[in-house]
């Protein structure tokens, strides 16, 4: 059965059919990498993956992981073990695992194409409007800039899907693939990719034919590649617990497993914390018109492939609610599955006038770019006039007219009507978060950056000067400052003061939420940080200050 042609307005008409789709690959891959080298790694997500991944080369320890000293039981080692492969070939650096990150993003849209194609065989736009989608989504191409393990573990989950998705001409799934995605799955972050890929597995027979036709080899085969890969994961985890201590041992073998479930319930968010959250999640399509009246016409009964994408979506969005711990990273395994949802409505969607109804163009983003550019263009203004009196706002508006113009320039992008709106919406939209995260980068990073004060640990530790820190402590000097010994982590002013007493020549790194008059005067190091400050004290002249000073 012939397919119903898309709105000319979204598609470009044949231009699906012809090269111009595959851009999506180089452009993103061009976007990310001037992106992911606008600044140094993020505190804490890229600085604690880092310093785990340069304590465990320090160490020459391959099973287990460390962070400040003691053994890592949080992650299993797989992206770390990456890393490393990288290190090996061109020393210790931090341009491997930017190159990584990058390289890994790339897997996941050619994996979202591939599982797209497959799902949707009888017309190839799809897969192709799901990469120009995934590619866009600002959050996801944000959060894929950070040395984090959520990007690996969605090529992990994309794969095994793949493995599972229904095959031409009625052939069986490939389990020896589920199996090795799924092993890799585990040893990229452990049994969270069960809920990711294995609920899928679970409900087969809802979207497969062959699964229907062949329960018992599907639900034995699925199963033994289930029970195969968590013997995958024992065989690194048993080895590792032995080598890592009884205390290892317990946060590894119970903690990670009884232990997190029970905590998951214990203070949970409210159960429906992620549903005000998927439109940001959707953004930039968020403020396209057109998407959302595509998504209003969906058409019933759902194909095979959309019964696919619902039982792998909403299974996995009802665990993450069930469970306390929430963020909104760990939805990006199915940012993919959320793609392909949006290119199915897209392409199907077919009304008389569709096409021509402006009021579905992308006027609402072109609206907020166009807001956006104006605001910074007269950001300076502004400050020269008083009406923003923060130094943040002064910092932003000497580098805010350039930005603001090509804001401007992207929404006009998106006003003129032209052929490709797709390509418009989510080209406008990969330019506006690498352009953001460019400004971040020229204005706001300083307070964000960790370089200067772990030079300053380094350089106190090569003078055999003992550093601590106040309560925070994950790795964010480890890794940028190559620490051969670990920054002690205090608790409390008490803890604090009984250190510096014993360590007189040491010094005490501080998180004020304002800087007193005692932190400039003594402190040899300040700067802000995320909102609040940071200083280095000399631990004696630290301990005299104490008593006075509320830290």
């Amino acid at each position: 059965m012939t397919q119903p042609r898309p709105p000319s307005h979204l598609l470009s008409g044949e231009s699906l059919a012809r090269p111009l789709p595959w851009l999506w690959l180089p452009l993103w891959v061009t976007a990310a990498l001037i992106a992911i080298f606008q600044h140094g790694p993020m505190p804490m997500y890229s600085t604690r993956t880092l310093s785990v991944a340069w304590e465990m080369w320090l160490r020459h320890s391959i099973l287990v992981p460390y962070l400040n000293g003691l053994p890592y039981s949080d992650k299993p080692p797989l992206l770390l073990w990456l890393i490393q492969s990288g290190w090996a070939v061109a020393g210790v650096n931090d341009v491997w695992p930017r190159l990584l990150e990058v390289l890994l993003g790339a897997i996941q849209l050619v994996l979202a194409w591939r599982l797209a194609r497959k799902l949707f065989p009888q017309d190839m736009r799809i897969a192709h409007a799901t990469a120009w989608i995934l590619l866009a989504f600002t959050y996801g191409f944000l959060f894929g800039l950070q040395v984090m393990y959520e990007v690996l573990l969605a090529d992990c989950v994309l794969a095994a899907l793949l493995c599972l998705a229904p095959a031409a001409h009625g052939k069986a799934p490939r389990f020896g693939g589920f199996l090795l995605a799924l092993s890799l799955g585990l040893l990229t972050k452990g049994p969270v990719v069960l809920l990711h890929a294995g609920v899928p597995w679970l409900l087969g027979p809802l979207w497969s034919g062959w699964a229907r036709r062949e329960r018992r080899q599907w639900y034995c085969r699925g199963g033994l590649a289930c029970l195969a890969a968590c013997f995958v994961l024992l065989a690194w985890a048993l080895p590792a617990a032995w080598g890592g201590g009884k205390t290892y041992q317990h946060m590894l073998l119970v903690h990670q497993t009884a232990g997190r479930v029970v905590d998951a319930f214990a203070h949970a968010h409210r159960f429906w914390w992620y549903l005000p959250l998927l439109p940001v999640l959707a953004f930039p399509f968020t403020f396209w018109p057109r998407m959302w009246a595509a998504l209003l016409r969906w058409q019933l009964p759902p194909e095979p492939g959309v019964r696919f994408l619902l039982a792998w979506l909403a299974p996995v969005l009802l665990g993450f609610s069930v469970i306390s711990g929430k963020q909104a990273y760990y939805l990006l395994p199915e940012f993919a599955g959320m793609a392909m949802l949006m290119a199915v409505a897209l392409v199907r969607a077919h009304a008389p006038g569709m096409a021509k109804n402006r009021w579905l163009s992308p006027w609402p983003l072109a609206a907020l770019l166009a807001a956006a550019g104006v605001a910074l263009i007269e950001l300076d203004a502004l400050v020269a006039r008083h009406v923003l009196s923060d130094p943040m706002y002064s910092v932003m508006a000497s580098h805010g007219r350039p930005f603001g113009a090509l804001y401007l320039l992207l929404a006009l992008v998106l006003v003129v009507p032209r052929k490709g709106e797709l390509y418009r919406v989510a080209g406008a939209g990969l330019v506006a978060a690498v352009a953001a995260n460019g400004l971040f980068s020229l204005t706001l990073w300083p307070a964000y950056d960790f370089a200067p004060v772990s030079h300053l640990v380094a350089q106190a530790q090569r003078e055999n000067r003992p550093v601590a820190s106040l309560d925070s402590n994950d790795g964010q000097y480890t890794f940028l400052g190559r620490l051969t010994e670990p920054v002690q982590q205090l608790h409390g002013v008490h803890a604090l003061q009984e250190w510096s007493d014993r360590h007189a020549d040491g010094l005490v790194i501080v998180y004020p939420k304002r800087l007193s008059q005692a932190d400039h005067a003594q402190a040899i190091y300040t700067q802000p940080f995320r909102g609040i400050s940071l200083a280095v004290w000399p631990a004696a002249a630290l301990a005299k200050a104490l008593p006075q000073e509320d830290l």
